[in-house]
């Protein structure tokens, strides 16, 4: 069982398997006042690991075909997640993702994005989604360099922390 993407320049995606997912914890915990304000798990994120049972269920799901839960490299060094839960049911993929503060805005989560992008179309999946916050500028930024259009708005669909935001729904359609 593998995926591993070279995305050049020394960036690379890796399954999130068990020892991808300890190495990446140090990345999320540096970063998890930031995360904080847009992601539902980093307020049950547990730097020392108790999360660790979720991070099985989503490499199952890999295995199973519901999920590309990956690990953002650079060169050889966690950087954040770019991951995918796919419902083959509906044949729908949504992204999510976050990257270290420090790597941003050189382009590294829109190509990662993009590859996710690709093995989904690839694969079947007919329809791409990124859901985000309102007010999530870079999120919302990052859809829409991809191709993504907005399709509408979820009033208070995104709980985080004790807050809930209103939620924009971006698609991606093949082709």
């Amino acid at each position: 069982m593998g995926f591993e993407r070279d995305l050049g320049d020394g960036i690379s995606l890796a399954l999130r398997t068990p020892d991808m997912a300890r190495a990446v914890r140090p990345v999320a915990a540096a970063n998890l006042d930031r995360l904080r304000q847009w992601e539902p798990w980093a307020h049950w994120f547990d730097p020392d690991g108790a999360e660790d049972d979720w991070n099985r269920e989503q490499l199952q799901r890999y295995i199973d075909g519901r999920a590309i839960p990956t690990v953002l490299m650079h060169h050889g060094r966690p950087i954040g997640s770019v991951s995918a839960q796919l419902d083959r049911y509906s044949g729908t993929g949504e992204l999510g993702y976050w990257l270290d503060a420090d790597m941003e805005g050189r382009g590294i989560a829109q190509r990662a994005c993009q590859e996710l992008i690709t093995d989904m179309f690839a694969d079947g999946i007919a329809r791409v989604e990124i859901r985000t916050a309102v007010h999530n500028v870079r999120s919302i930024r990052l859809a829409e360099r991809l191709g993504f259009e907005r399709e509408g708005t979820l009033r208070s669909a995104l709980p985080v922390g004790d807050v809930r935001h209103d939620m924009a729904v971006f698609g991606l359609l093949p082709g």
